[in-house]
């Protein structure tokens, strides 16, 4: 089989990987001691990444892409391992979204008055189409803040043809919801439709217009977008990352009624070196092997040091 090159995006920067097309899917592989072949876009494909392990196997063992790992996981809610490869437990943070009444009434007392603080203090939340209005509203939500949660932004500065295409993928089963204020758009959900689950792919908020909790009226309104169309799930990213348990995105996301469900990622060695990095644990990077008190310092550390060096160039931008 042929391979090719495809272009994917990592931390906000475009790279050019060899690809491999297996029927629909487009398999990618990412280079470092250890190649990684995956799954382009895993996580926002309808149904199953990859629905027959051995076919998929076999054509990258057959191909040029000198891959050492095959990965994929299982897709909520099929939690139940399937296959007997290598595996361990990968997470996902998802709530019930068929039934907006029982998400509601099941959220803490302080969720719920957010929702309504965000309507009492001017908060509009509504469907918005993907426009030029759209894109420049964003732009300037992106531009707002050069750091966000303790590290450099992506999105931060970039072109408005670059954030146009950043933006413009699975337009087909996508909807953008967005916070308007005073007629100004203060925050948007991108969310994705993936058969009878969807996933927010992004959602973002003005620094400034925090207290208005546009963030938590989003939120209930995706959740009720969900409801309308029977959707069993809506999935926001992981629950929790490497070994840090908590961390005030993760405690955001239980207060919004996600809860962690484990799905199993499988880890299939198509070398002597794949072999060995899944035996000695290295295909995770070596960040896994630094214990999770370590990590949680790190992270805090690295928040300090940036809003410090924010702190002082926007100091320096006033004198």
């Amino acid at each position: 089989m042929q391979t090719e090159t495809t272009e994917i995006s990592i931390k906000g920067c475009t790279y050019r990987v060899p690809s491999l097309q297996i029927g629909e899917r487009q398999i990618i592989v990412t280079k470092g001691w250890t190649s990684i072949a995956s799954v382009k876009d895993e996580p926002w494909l309808e149904g199953e990444a990859v629905d027959n392990p051995e076919e998929f196997i076999k054509s990258i063992r057959q191909c040029d892409l000198k891959a050492d790992i095959f990965t994929f996981a299982q897709k909520i809610p099929n939690t139940v391992p399937k296959y007997t490869y290598p595996m361990e437990w990968d997470n996902v943070a998802a709530l019930p979204a068929n039934d907006f009444t029982h998400w509601w009434e099941s959220l803490p007392k302080e969720t719920r008055k957010n929702v309504r603080r965000a309507q009492k203090r001017g908060v509009v939340v509504r469907e918005i189409p993907f426009c030029a209005e759209l894109i420049k509203g964003i732009m300037n939500i992106n531009d707002e803040l050069p750091i966000r949660q303790g590290k450099p932004f992506w999105h931060y500065g970039k072109s408005y043809d670059i954030v146009n295409k950043d933006y413009a993928t699975f337009l087909d089963r996508s909807v953008y919801i967005g916070a308007y204020y005073e007629n100004i758009l203060i925050g948007f959900i991108k969310m994705v439709y993936m058969g009878n689950i969807a996933g927010i792919l992004q959602l973002l908020c003005m620094h400034r217009h925090y207290d208005k909790r546009p963030a938590n009226a989003l939120i209930a309104k995706a959740v009720e977008i969900c409801s309308s169309k029977g959707l069993l799930f809506l999935v926001y990213g992981k629950y929790t990352y490497g070994k840090i348990k908590s961390s005030q995105l993760t405690i955001f996301k239980h207060r919004n009624g996600f809860e962690p469900v484990n799905i199993p990622r499988y880890s299939v060695p198509l070398s002597a070196r794949g072999w060995l990095s899944i035996k000695t644990g290295l295909h995770r990077g070596w960040k896994s092997f630094l214990p999770g008190f370590v990590q949680e310092f790190a992270v805090r550390s690295r928040m300090k040091w940036y809003t410090m060096k924010n702190t002082d160039d926007n100091s320096q931008e006033i004198d």
